[in-house]
């Protein structure tokens, strides 16, 4: 055992050595994530958010939704810009797996200030305590295929580790044209009934995750699956968020 941790040290230190770790933000040496970049990440303030759909600025009036998300309270950590939309497309396309965690922590720190703030029915944003699992949009066959790992599901495990919440890996999601090629009209019908529950959420009070959020079609296709399975409710919280 001793030997086989030394060998995988000695491996991390050679590669280290080849591959040096760079901040994904602005591509120094050293750490994945560097304090400069860090630091100024586009924050959401959860205090200015859109209680239903996270969008930044939409406390009052969102510009981003019509007040219809399925969702119980969304919550998003950063906008889609700058390091943030490095990060995701780091972690799903270079695949640097080591980004999962990362990701999480800025989703745990949302969802901490977020529970500071009402949701629309009166109750926090987010509260562990109202959480009996988490689940999250998951790949398509084809992209799991492609990349060999859903990063949603390593973010999952990370998130759940992080905050001692179970894992509930409820939903599968069959092909569907890459929503990134699609306006914001074609996105909600590009997903319908393309995710289906597998795992028994009956009466659960349910934690959501995706990655960046633009329209909601995907947490909107997931949340309505997870209802329609008997889930008693469910609260989104994304990495990003597009407005």
């Amino acid at each position: 055992m001793r030997i086989g941790q030394l060998a995988r040290a000695a491996a991390d230190e050679l590669a280290e050595l080849v591959w040096p770790t760079r901040c994904v933000g602005c591509d120094q040496p050293g750490e994945l994530l560097c304090d400069e970049c860090r630091a100024a990440l586009p924050w959401v303030e959860q205090r200015l958010a859109c209680p239903v759909c996270g969008a930044p600025y939409g406390f009052l009036t969102c510009t981003e939704c019509d007040g219809a998300w399925p969702t119980r309270a969304a919550v998003a950590a950063t906008g889609f810009h700058g390091a943030p939309a490095r990060l995701v497309a780091a972690l799903k396309d270079a695949h640097e797996l080591r980004l999962a965690p990362v990701m999480a922590a800025a989703m745990l720190t949302a969802l901490d200030e977020a529970s500071a703030w009402p949701a629309p029915d009166g109750a926090p944003r987010f509260d562990p305590d109202a959480i009996d699992g988490v689940c999250f949009v998951p790949a398509t066959a084809a992209a799991y295929a492609r990349r060999g790992f859903d990063h949603m599901e390593l973010v999952a495990r990370a998130l759940c580790s992080a905050a001692d919440l179970p894992l509930a890996d409820a939903l599968v999601r069959a092909a569907s044209r890459d929503q990134r090629e699609l306006g914001r009209r074609e996105r909600a019908a590009n997903l319908s009934g393309t995710m289906r529950a597998v795992g028994d959420v009956a009466g659960g009070r349910l934690l959501l995750l995706d990655d960046v959020a633009t329209t909601g079609a995907s947490v909107a296709e997931a949340t309505r699956v997870l209802l329609a399975r008997g889930a008693a409710s469910v609260t989104a919280c994304v990495f990003a968020r597009v407005w």
